[in-house]
């Protein structure tokens, strides 16, 4: 299988950010109650993660490490994350004013989401060269966006389904939650 297929899939499905790493709960459980809320969000995050990437790769590799500087990566490259955020937040405001309001809080939270910082991370610590690291990057936004679709899909399930009391709000969320990421699971064998 072709390096950049492998690097893609495994980001994707295999150490996909929200269902095998557990990172962006937050919005993965808030912003999923509508597909074009979940839809929306995932966008602009996934907009933000594969060019925080296309940043910071560059940043770290020809100006951090050449002048001993490794120790600001984190700083560095969460400064460079919320620059970012305020530019999606500057386009959808002016370009989709609806989307933005709908957002609400969750969109300056684009800043927060551990699940950029971990790609951008994960990218320098796994040695991955710039092409490898902006598949990486696509191969984890995408992944990102589609565990936003699936669960809004079944929180729409959720919905008109009986629930018990005990399980109604966020509990059969996380337990929905935990049953796609062991469906996720099931992915860990698909690249050797």
């Amino acid at each position: 299988m072709n390096e950049y297929l492998k690097i893609f899939l495994s980001s994707m499905l295999i150490d996909n950010v929200v269902l095998i790493q557990f990172l962006a709960l937050c919005p993965f459980i808030g912003m999923t109650t509508d597909t074009g809320k979940a839809i929306g969000m995932g966008v602009a995050t996934s907009f933000v993660m594969v060019l925080a990437t296309v940043v910071t790769y560059p940043l770290y590799y020809y100006i951090l490490e050449p002048f001993g500087l490794t120790f600001l990566q984190t700083l560095v490259f969460i400064l460079v994350i919320a620059s970012l955020v305020q530019l999606v937040e500057f386009y959808l405001k002016k370009s989709a004013p609806s989307l933005y309001s709908s957002m609400g809080v969750y969109l300056a939270l684009i800043t927060t989401n551990c699940a950029i910082l971990a790609v951008t991370l994960n990218c320098i610590s796994k040695n991955y060269n710039f092409t490898q690291s902006i598949v990486y990057a696509i191969g984890s936004a995408v992944g990102f966006l589609v565990s936003m679709i699936l669960m809004s899909g079944i929180r729409q399930r959720i919905k008109i389904a009986p629930i018990p009391a005990f399980l109604k709000g966020t509990p059969v969320l996380f337990v929905a939650a935990g049953l796609l990421s062991m469906a996720f699971g099931g992915f860990s064998g698909l690249i050797k």
